[in-house]
């Protein structure tokens, strides 16, 4: 009887235990983020749970009319999956019925340009060289032709969007690299507020927030030094960051927030209370030093006061891979930082240079990937741009 009482236990805990909210689940595997806008989805959208990003390289002999072709059928597939639809083709109906946010987005790399003939239209600062004097860059993670950056809150769905964009494109293109990320999930964090690396700080506060600091940072118009047909893109620079953790966690609190500049618990600036107090880098304690380091992460990476514009969209994820075989380092983790911006040359670059000469916290991380892309407008499905890129390939 004591041994089928013992048994019965933990059946007895699970039906008294605590329940989720009633619909909880369904009604974030019930939304939907909208295809078809000025901008794509999946840069201004809150991020979600997981990401996916893919380094691809168009294959050898495509053409002009087959990259098309290949813009034609992503465009219309992800307008799809986006929105819970089954794509043509696909004999899976019941893998999209949950699309719990999710967003795919297209960006082109320098040599596309290249292969479909249109070398005027590549924009200037794509020119430009993305490798620092303390990067350790691996070519296993560097540039491609095309890239998806495909976000997701539910993992399932998240993998199956990105087998079905692969599995769509194996004519036109092979994968280079995936790079894998992940961020709080639905339910526990606030959408507005600014999620946390695995150092524990909060990374993005300095974020665009409003349309009008969107248009300022973010988004590409008539006014900038770009190609017309790139008017409502973007450009994305993504780079992959090593963390090591064991010597990271050797340090106590005060250390750690001295290097980034920033309480770990609020994220406020040393010496203020709140995250998005203004930084006071005059301000001294009581013997007269700056509570906030002028190598600290964060003062290095603000825009100086005489350059207001060195600002942009920061997408970062953590990724938390196994252990590289043969290291004494007990993880594998770090960021695949994907940031947002108008012109690299007076955005990412300025501060990436900063960052690399001067920041505190370059004894604990490690650029080893990075890669450059021209994010493309939105699109219209019956309008002027009914599929990603089409003004610069009919053009």
């Amino acid at each position: 009887m004591l041994g089928g009482a013992a048994m019965l236990q933990p059946a007895v805990a699970l039906a008294n235990a605590p329940q989720p909210e009633s619909g909880a689940d369904c009604e974030v595997g019930s939304k939907a983020v909208p295809f078809d806008a000025q901008h794509q989805a999946g840069v201004q959208t809150v991020p979600a749970a997981h990401l996916n990003v893919l380094g691809l390289n168009l294959r050898a002999g495509v053409t002009q009319k087959d990259a098309k072709r290949l813009m034609s059928l992503w465009t219309e597939d992800a307008r799809r999956l986006t929105q819970g639809k089954n794509p043509l083709g696909s004999l899976e109906p019941e893998m999209v019925q949950h699309p719990s946010n999710l967003t795919i987005t297209c960006g082109l790399g320098s040599r596309f340009f290249d292969i479909v003939g249109k070398q005027d239209q590549r924009p200037a600062w794509m020119e430009e060289n993305l490798e620092f004097s303390k990067d350790q860059l691996k070519p296993e993670w560097g540039q491609t032709d095309l890239v998806l950056q495909i976000c997701c809150d539910d993992p399932v769905m998240l993998a199956f969007a990105t087998r079905h964009m692969l599995r769509a494109g194996v004519d036109y293109v092979q994968q280079q690299w995936l790079q894998q990320g992940f961020l709080n999930a639905p339910g526990v964090k606030d959408p507005k507020a600014t999620p946390r690396n695995l150092f524990g700080q909060k990374d993005g506060t300095i974020n665009p927030r409003s349309e009008e600091e969107f248009e300022q940072q973010v988004w590409i118009d008539s006014d900038d030094d770009a190609p017309a047909w790139l008017e409502g893109g973007s450009c994305l620079i993504v780079r992959r960051i090593a963390m090591n953790l064991d010597t990271w966690e050797q340090l106590d609190r005060q250390s750690r927030e001295l290097a980034i500049g920033r309480t770990l618990d609020s994220g406020a600036p040393l010496g203020q209370k709140d995250e998005f107090d203004q930084a006071d880098y005059d301000k001294t304690d009581e013997y007269g030093l700056p509570y906030i380091d002028p190598r600290s992460h964060m003062a290095l990476a603000s825009a100086p006061s005489d350059k207001p514009k060195e600002k942009l969209l920061r997408r970062a994820y953590n990724y938390d891979a196994a252990p590289t075989a043969g290291s004494e380092q007990l993880s594998n983790a770090g960021l695949v930082f994907c940031c947002y911006q108008k012109d690299p040359r007076k955005q990412f670059i300025p501060i990436q240079r900063r960052l690399n000469d001067g920041d505190r916290l370059n004894e604990w991380i490690t650029h080893t990937g990075s890669a450059m892309y021209a994010i493309v407008p939105g699109t219209q499905e019956h309008g002027d741009e009914p599929y990603w890129a089409a003004s610069l390939l009919e053009g």
